[in-house]
């Protein structure tokens, strides 16, 4: 045999070779997870790299934060985890932000972030970037697992697929060492080793006990109440949900998030007579809705004087009862839940009385008169309410756009004001009432819908991620943010009591122009000072589909201290002696 012939035999013989890198990117693309969400860098830039080669489609972000937000609002869109990729340690605590988030929201998400090595980090000897990063995850979050071995790569992503959506979803950490990604394994093994998950969320029927129990009750209201949490909109169970509501005749009343579940305009709908029913009503069952700081954790004067019994249907058999006495519990996954329900009820089932759902109509409709031609002003610069009219007929026209809404008061007013009509289509600051998810938010809205985004946002709200207008500027983004600008923090005409030269804590520059912002990177920017020429801002931005920032001008004395939640700031009893 020649030297050329062994040698090609010598090759032919060698067995085919597989790595980290790819083992990860192949179980990724196994279980369908083709978007990830991150910001690169040592030891995760090769990866990103590779994994876009392979046809992931790979967003690179300015800040871990808003990739992991990003990863966290995907995950509860598509019921799929988002994936947000991360550096270690600093990138990592970032991206750890938004996972706890995910959870806390129960929104399925996986924060994968490359770490140091472990006989540096156990040792505390100082390697680049050391934490040990596993135990720093456990406590934010549902699951954490590490993988040292490429053979066990399959296996780890499968665990934390199956951890974020079973039961109620919830953020998983991935620890994956430098060393790994480099790891080289015969590729049959390696092709082996990786492991599609099946039914990774399986159906949680309830028990026939627990969907009698919960009819019976149901049955004994005089005036009762559904609430809506975003849960049930997670679930995507719209048609059952829609049809135990008008089937059984009962008002509803939806979380923000839950909005759209069934059009705000829908005549059961209780939304502008909320304080009215949760006083009035004597039967109240929570679909996909937790009883925290939200509802008042059930009790207290928002829930008036008269006696009430609760039916609670969740996936967590340990939320029932946490704040008051749940009478009927129901554990389950929504869709089934419902349906059981459905079941249940059949064809004879007797609707509310006249009465109830009469002082609720009446309520709700004395309301949306009294705010009518607030919403109607046309005043220069802008209230809330002025502009807030405006964005209401916009959405109103345009049920299919994505909408992103954080803040203070623009936040309260907002999600009030403006009516959704389809499900999933309004995503906000959820469950801990945060500021800083919402260009995170309108990216992957973008991404994962295909349907153009309206962000509102406060202007300090904006703050938290505002340098991410790149982003969406460098992927051509169908998202128009409006940032309602009053100068400041709740309100930007607070004064520095001592007359010193610094400025108060809640003020920032005056006449401050953000639309800049989006022009220096490409967008559009527009400034605008009364609702007409926000209308025209609006919707021409919506038409052309372009990266687009309106700076709206809203009177600097507008707004409330912390919005509707200002009962929460502690106050000092004290007065300053002279």
């Amino acid at each position: 045999m020649t030297a050329l012939a062994q040698n090609i035999a010598a090759v032919e013989a060698e067995p085919e070779l597989t790595d980290g890198f790819h083992l990860i990117i192949d179980a990724l693309k196994l279980n369908g997870l083709n978007t990830i969400y991150g910001v690169p860098g040592i030891p995760i830039t090769d990866f990103g790299r590779m994994a876009q080669a392979e046809g992931i489609r790979v967003l690179s972000f300015r800040h871990e934060q808003a990739a992991g937000y990003a990863a966290s609002i995907a995950g509860y869109l598509t019921k799929k985890p988002g994936v947000c990729l991360t550096v270690s340690a600093p990138g990592f605590l970032n991206g750890l932000t938004a996972l706890a988030h995910a959870t806390t929201n129960c929104f399925p998400m996986i924060l994968i972030s490359g770490s140091s090595e472990r006989e540096i980090v156990d040792l505390q000897q100082g390697d680049y970037e050391e934490m040990d990063q596993l135990a720093i995850a456990k406590p934010l979050c549902k699951a954490a697992f590490r993988v040292l071995h490429a053979a066990d790569i399959g296996i780890g992503v499968a665990r934390a697929i199956r951890a974020a959506v079973s039961g109620r979803p919830g953020g998983v950490y991935l620890d994956l060492p430098a060393k790994l990604f480099g790891q080289v394994i015969d590729a049959a093994a390696g092709e082996n080793s990786l492991v599609k998950v099946i039914d990774a969320a399986p159906a949680q029927i309830p028990g026939p006990d627990s969907i009698k129990r919960a009819l019976d009750v149901l049955k004994s209201a005089k005036k009762p109440l559904i609430i809506l949490g975003k849960g049930a909109a997670y679930a995507q169970a719209d048609d059952a949900i829609k049809a135990l509501v008008e089937t059984s005749g009962i008002p509803f009343l939806p979380m923000s998030m839950a909005k759209g579940l069934l059009p705000d305009t829908h005549p059961q709908c209780a939304g502008a007579a909320r304080s009215t029913v949760l006083k009035d009503s004597d039967v109240v069952m929570l679909i996909g809705a937790r009883l925290n700081w939200l509802l008042s954790h059930g009790k207290g004067k928002s829930w008036g004087d008269s006696p009430k019994k609760f039916i609670q249907i969740d996936i967590e058999p340990k939320e029932m009862d946490s704040n008051v006495e749940i009478v009927a519990p129901v554990v389950g996954d929504i869709g089934s839940c419902v349906a059981a329900l459905l079941d249940g009820i059949g064809k004879g089932w007797t609707k509310p009385a006249a009465d109830w759902t009469s002082a609720i109509t009446k309520k709700r409709d004395d309301n949306i008169a009294k705010m009518a031609p607030r919403l109607m002003n046309n005043n220069s610069p802008m209230d809330y309410h002025g502009a807030l009219g405006v964005l209401r007929t916009i959405i109103a026209e345009r049920p299919d756009a994505m909408l992103v809404n954080e803040g203070a008061n623009t936040l309260d007013l907002a999600r009030g004001i403006v009516d959704m009509y389809k499900p999933r289509k309004r995503i906000d600051v959820g469950t801990w009432g945060i500021m800083g998810i919402g260009m995170g938010y309108c990216i992957a809205a973008a991404i994962e819908t295909g349907k153009p985004v309206l962000a509102i946002e406060g202007d300090s709200a904006f703050g938290f991620s505002g340098m991410e207008v790149e982003t969406i500027c460098r992927y051509n983004l169908p998202v128009c943010i409006v940032v309602f600008n009053n100068d400041g923090i709740y309100r930007g005409t607070d004064v520095n009591p001592t007359g010193g030269d610094d400025v108060a804590p809640t003020v920032f520059v005056k006449g401050a122009r953000y639309d800049k912002m989006m022009e220096a990177f490409g967008g559009i920017g527009v400034n605008v000072t009364s609702p007409d020429e926000l209308k025209r801002a609006v919707n021409e931005a919506m038409d052309c589909g372009k990266p687009t920032l309106i700076n709206a001008v809203i009177d600097p004395a507008a707004g409330s201290e912390s919005g509707r939640i200002g009962n929460l700031n502690p106050q000092s009893l004290l007065k300053k002696k002279k």
